[in-house]
């Protein structure tokens, strides 16, 4: 005789929408929810440990066209967990699982009909950049004002339109000054080279140079206008300097009395992972101005937020529109702007801190970041440690140059790929292959300390440290930052 087990659900956070058909017919819907989260994990519990060899078989999930979706399961004891497509459900989107009798406990009993779980994702917002809100919803801020703009190529709105041109075009306010970083405006000076400050000969208006004789506007550059906007898209790397020009402007804000205003734009590695050590205030720099790990998981206005604890600039930020802390540049539906000549496309942007930590060590990158590598390497020794590390959302093809044994980098899964990590496991693996010679600071602090914001790494590395074992030494203060940096968040 068939035994039914009894079951729960538990944990559901969700909505629906209307005029679904019930894909399974004249099945009964026995559970429905709404307004669920992209990312949801369900847990259905029963009263019996499931037999796992019948999951694949007895659970299935659908969409509302009844396509098969993609998802894993996994069972602990009597608890079936239904985990989300790796790209999340879609918006608006209605689902549902089926649990059928071929889902039996490890007893061999099983359901004695089918069960069906219905639930609709909520509908995220239309996305949209800061700059898209600030001339309609945010307008007050600068209307009848003289406004100055720091921004680049990058600084273009969601419909591929340029911020400079936008505000040139707009009745309501003055412009009267742009400011460019590292660079320069149109992002095509090499890194490092200086730029000239010049006169626009279009908008008649002066272009002054933030990557020059002064890094930091200085009262004459601010003079002409009431409120400062910022508007440039970072990369979500520490030593990236645009972050590092945000932050000197905000200084010379609080200094010369202006407002200054950030146009919200997204992390592109996400919201969540962070990592690598934090920046200690010896070693605080242009590519490291405050207390950050190498990742910080931080959009640009929650950085300006958290900049703001030591400047007290009156700063205002105006968010995104339907951004979500899970969601990576390429959830965002946007074009990728170049945003420097060696950050071409997204996949550069990703391993940037992933192959671009060994300045002065004889490890490098090439390729935009895409392969890293070293003299007296050997190629698939450096592949198989790094492929053993088992690091999440990577794997590592042993490539060699004439000169050099390396490897090149594929991310397969954006969401999960932590830059950082990679990056300290890439230095240590290679220090154990060719016992590079680690840079060290003296009176003078040199780049690779300045890079990782401290000159402990250097000294692991010369003393042999695992990369699990650097984890660790820099884990604390990591989970520190975590905990501190709760305060600056925008988004949930």
């Amino acid at each position: 005789m068939k035994r039914k087990i009894i079951y729960t659900f538990l944990m559901l956070f969700i909505f629906s929408l209307a005029g679904y058909n019930n894909v399974f017919g004249k099945n009964k819907i026995d559970l429905e929810k709404i307004n669920v989260a992209s990312n949801k994990q369900w847990k259905i519990k029963f009263n019996r440990k499931l037999d796992v060899s019948t999951i694949n078989k007895g659970v299935t999930v659908v969409d509302s066209k009844g396509n098969n979706i993609d998802v894993q399961t996994e069972v602990q004891d009597n608890t079936l967990i239904v985990k989300c497509p790796k790209q999340g459900y879609k918006s608006g989107e209605t689902y549902f699982i089926k649990m059928n009798n071929n889902l039996k406990s490890v007893k061999k009993s099983f359901l004695d009909k089918d069960y069906i779980l219905k639930f609709t994702i909520e509908k995220q917002e239309k996305f949209k950049l800061g700059d898209d809100r600030l001339l309609t919803e945010y307008n007050y801020l600068i209307d009848g004002k003289r406004v100055g703009l720091v921004t680049n190529q990058t600084g273009v709105n969601s419909q591929g339109k340029s911020m400079i041109d936008e505000l040139a075009n707009y009745k309501k306010a003055e412009f009267n000054a742009l400011y460019g970083p590292e660079h320069g405006i149109n992002g095509q000076a090499s890194a490092g080279d200086y730029v000239k400050s010049y006169i626009d000969e279009k908008l008649k208006i002066p272009v002054y140079s933030l990557y020059n004789d002064t890094r930091m506007p200085t009262e004459d550059m601010l003079q002409g206008i009431d409120v400062l906007v910022f508007d440039i898209q970072d990369i979500g790397a520490r030593s990236y300097t645009y972050m590092s020009t945000l932050n000197y402007c905000m200084t010379a804000a609080a200094k010369y009395n202006k407002q200054i205003i950030v146009l919200d734009r997204p992390n592109p590695l996400g919201g969540e992972i962070m990592d690598g050590p934090i920046l200690e205030d010896k070693y605080k720099t242009f590519v490291g101005v405050d207390n950050l790990p190498m990742t910080h998981g931080m959009t640009a206005g929650e950085l300006a937020k958290f900049f703001n604890r030591k400047i007290n600039a009156e700063l205002v930020v105006v968010p995104m529109n339907g951004y979500k802390r899970n969601m990576i540049f390429q959830d965002t539906g946007l074009d990728w702007v170049q945003s420097s000549p060696y950050i071409p496309n997204i996949t550069s942007v990703f391993c940037y801190n992933a192959t671009g930590l060994g300045e002065g060590t004889g490890i490098f990158q090439r390729d935009y970041f895409k392969w890293v590598g070293g003299k007296g390497i050997d190629s698939d020794n450096f592949a198989s440690l790094l492929n053993n590390a088992n690091l999440p959302g990577v794997t590592f093809i042993p490539e060699g140059t004439p000169s050099a044994g390396g490897v090149r980098l594929k991310v397969t899964d954006y969401h999960t790929f932590n830059p950082a990590k990679t990056g300290i496991y890439v230095l240590a693996y290679a220090h154990s292959l060719n016992r590079f010679e680690v840079p060290k600071s003296g009176e003078r602090i040199i780049m690779f300390d300045k890079i990782m914001g401290t000159d402990m790494i250097g000294k692991y590395l010369e003393e042999g440290y695992t990369p699990q074992h650097i984890e660790e030494k820099y884990r604390v203060e990591l989970e520190k930052f975590k905990e501190e940096r709760k305060k600056y968040l925008i988004y949930n």
